[in-house]
């Protein structure tokens, strides 16, 4: 391992124009140990270069452990979120954000586990909505996507969360909530019931409109943020038809529907499902997402784009200005076999990475991957349309994460961080603007379904640790030198099952803020830092 690692300083070092332009995508907020959406920042990279408390020398089994949990009604497949000085009742708290499938949102101090306030989104008569038939969130479904953060510049911080429910008279309802982080009162005249139309003739049309249907669909993908808008993409209930993919846009203020996009409108399918990973964008507004398998048009108009605006199983750069719009796309030449047996994209979610070539070219890239093992890296000004014959792609690594991806990647400076199902986690490096063909590195231990979402935290460049959880029972959280992947700690290294905090779930994400790990869990959220007196 040690080989490696002068490789990565040079490497470092020849980038640091193209470090300093993924520090300005990853954008963080004034409150630099604030985690206010999925993932830490819009490109969702999962790194937080701010954490000055926790190193590689001291995130070990005699000086690292569980300070807490605490506790949650419900599955937690949310990633919880963190809002660092909040001042509540006078009185100052760093914010722990946790929301559950029961449909409802705690704030708990961060750093004691104090419960501060919890609301249910619920409304009187209601319930969470059942399992739909599916077995992918069960036995209820609440909240499922991680909400997203605004720290307005005057007032209190707001939570946009988006619950599914059941009446008594068996309808369901899909809602869009805003609230007060001081106290989870509801803002701005919310919530507002999720309806939507759009021009078409696909699944569960009328009239020449696709209808939205709440009871089809579940929000999975964490809510993104950009220019005082919410944007929601929306999954189906396992391939339970009718259902097609639908992004819808917010206003962050009014909560009025702006904006509607649906990328299958004249077929069926195509869902926003990227394993609860939020949707990606850049600093000009325009959005990045893995569409999942669905209808795509292989006749296209004179401009490369599908001639029925049908895009299932594609690599999706979407425009916002004027409203939601495909602006780009790319599609796998063997689209129609991968829709066909459900080996799509939209089990994994996108990343935005910017890279340096050899002759001073900046490259803005995103990376993806799903069901099919291969590795993709778009370029995002040029991203390749569709081909019969061939995949016009910047660049794919075939069959390197094996056995696919159900997860997100994360990365810091030059190396992005890949967990496929049953596997390691993997260490793909940059160079010259292109990925090395093989692993730099990789974990000693596999995580089984469905693989590792890892995230990073370091000091600058120095003490880069990356954190990653099992979704066994009880769980497992895992630390490793970032640039190395050799681990440093994990949770069943200390005596007598000190450090376990539970069942794990689907969707565990680990959160780093101010010298402390957060990882959801069924039942609750598990905290870890430095032990008392070490």
């Amino acid at each position: 391992m040690l080989l490696y690692q002068p490789l990565i300083v040079r490497s470092l070092f020849r980038s640091l124009p193209a470090l300093l332009l993924f520090a300005a995508l990853c954008a963080p907020s004034v409150h630099s140990q604030d985690v206010l959406t999925y993932h830490n920042n819009n490109a969702r990279t999962g790194f937080d270069n701010k954490e000055t408390t926790l190193t590689l020398a001291n995130v070990n089994s005699t000086t690292f452990g569980k300070l807490f949990v605490v506790p949650a009604d419900g599955l937690v497949d949310a990633e919880p979120l963190y809002l660092s000085n909040v001042s509540i009742s006078g009185v100052t708290h760093n914010l722990l954000i946790v929301a559950t499938e029961h449909a409802t949102v705690y704030a708990y101090d961060a750093d004691t586990g104090t419960n501060l306030w919890q609301i249910t989104t619920l409304r009187s008569g209601e319930t969470t909505s059942d399992k739909r038939s599916c077995s992918q969130v069960q036995p209820e479904i609440g909240i499922t996507s991680t909400p997203v953060i605004l720290r307005r510049k005057t007032g209190n911080p707001v939570i946009y969360v988006v619950a599914m429910s059941k009446d008594g008279s068996g309808g369901y309802h899909q809602r869009l909530h805003a609230l007060d982080a001081t106290s989870g009162t509801e803002l701005f005249h919310g919530p507002v019931d999720v309806t939507a139309q759009y021009p078409g003739t696909g699944d569960n049309s009328t009239g020449g409109f696709v209808i939205f249907d709440p009871a089809q669909y579940k929000e999975r993908a964490g809510l993104l943020f950009i220019n005082n808008t919410v944007y929601l993409g929306w999954a189906s209930h396992c391939d339970f038809r009718p259902y097609t993919g639908w992004i819808m846009g917010y206003n962050a203020s009014t909560l009025a529907q702006t904006t509607v996009l649906n990328v299958t409108p004249n077929g069926n399918e195509g869902a926003i499902w990227n394993s609860g990973a939020g949707m990606a964008a850049d600093n000009a507004g325009n959005i990045f997402l893995l569409d999942a398998n669905g209808v795509f048009d292989t006749t296209l108009n004179s401009s490369g784009f599908p001639e029925n605006g049908d895009y299932g199983n594609a690599f999706l750069h979407l425009t916002t200005k004027g409203g939601l719009a495909v602006a780009d796309y790319f599609e796998m030449y063997n689209q129609s076999s991968e829709n066909g047996s459900d080996t799509d994209l939209g089990s994994g979610g996108a990343m935005l990475v910017n890279e340096k070539d050899s002759t001073g070219k900046m490259w803005q890239l995103a990376v993806g991957a799903g069901k099919d093992a291969n590795l993709y890296v778009v370029d995002r000004t040029n991203m390749g349309k569709f081909n019969t014959k061939t995949n016009n792609v910047y660049q794919e690594l075939q069959g390197v994460l094996r056995n696919g991806i159900w997860s997100m990647p994360a990365a810091m400076n030059t190396n992005i961080y890949y967990g496929p199902v049953s596997s390691p986690i993997a260490l793909y490096q940059f160079s010259n603007a292109k990925l090395r063909t093989t692993a730099t590195a990789k974990t000693a231990n596999s995580f089984a379904y469905p693989g590792a979402t890892p995230s990073i935290s370091s000091n600058g460049a120095q003490n880069a640790i990356l954190w990653a959880a099992e979704n066994t029972n009880p769980a497992v959280l895992h630390a490793y030198n970032a640039k190395t992947l050799v681990e440093i700690y994990n949770t069943n290294q200390a005596a007598n099952g000190r450090d376990q905090f539970g069942a794990g779930n689907k969707y565990i994400t680990p959160m780093i803020a101010n010298g402390k790990v957060y990882v959801g869990t069924a039942n609750g959220v598990g905290v870890f830092g430095l032990l008392a007196g070490k």
